[in-house]
């Protein structure tokens, strides 16, 4: 026996509120609202329970108390709440904790644990005075970071496009650049 789909003349208007699959059909259950999410986070393997709409923003900084991830405009645009997800910058407030599962997160915390000595990126920030009020430099630091890891030198048109995404409002955005080169010529040569 051959069933056909109905035309859309025939077809029966849904009723709102109503399951509008095919008699039959059991009925969709409702899906978790609860997720086990498994992650790495600055090397430590992180397993915890999250609400399937809970931001990584909201999860790094309440739940896990990495509180140098920044949250600005809440909307992507800022970039101060970039965090790096398997060695890419991401914006953790656009990125759902659940979306997280099986990846390596590295927050800016991760970067020098401890007294550990700053990272090469880290240094060039604070030796060019990199920053102001410093709410955005954690973004800064993180994309500057997954630059001077990739495995050639980008290209100056690559660089600016990775800083373009990122907003600073106390700063004319010359020491950050000059923070930038110099991470890069340290890591690449110049």
């Amino acid at each position: 026996m051959t069933l056909s789909s109905p035309t859309p003349a025939e077809a029966p208007a849904p009723v709102p509120g109503a399951d509008a699959r095919p008699a039959g059909t059991p009925p969709l259950s409702e899906p978790s609202g609860w997720h086990e999410v498994r992650l790495t986070v600055n090397g430590a393997p992180v397993i915890a329970e999250v609400e399937s709409r809970l931001l990584l923003s909201d999860f790094l900084r309440d739940r896990l108390g990495l509180t140098g991830t920044h949250v600005g405009c809440e909307h992507g645009v800022c970039g101060a709440c970039t965090v790096l997800m398997d060695g890419s910058p991401v914006r953790s407030c656009l990125t759902l904790a659940v979306q997280c599962e099986g990846r390596a997160l590295r927050t800016v915390e991760g970067l020098a644990p401890d007294d550990a000595p700053l990272t090469p990126v880290q240094r060039a920030f604070h030796e060019c005075h990199g920053m102001q009020c410093g709410f955005c430099t954690p973004g800064f630091v993180m994309t500057t970071t997954a630059l001077a890891e990739s495995a050639e030198r980008p290209a100056e048109p690559e660089v600016a496009d990775a800083l373009s995404g990122h907003l600073c409002r106390c700063t004319g955005y010359r020491n950050i650049r000059r923070a930038v080169c110099q991470a890069l010529d340290e890591r690449f040569g110049k």
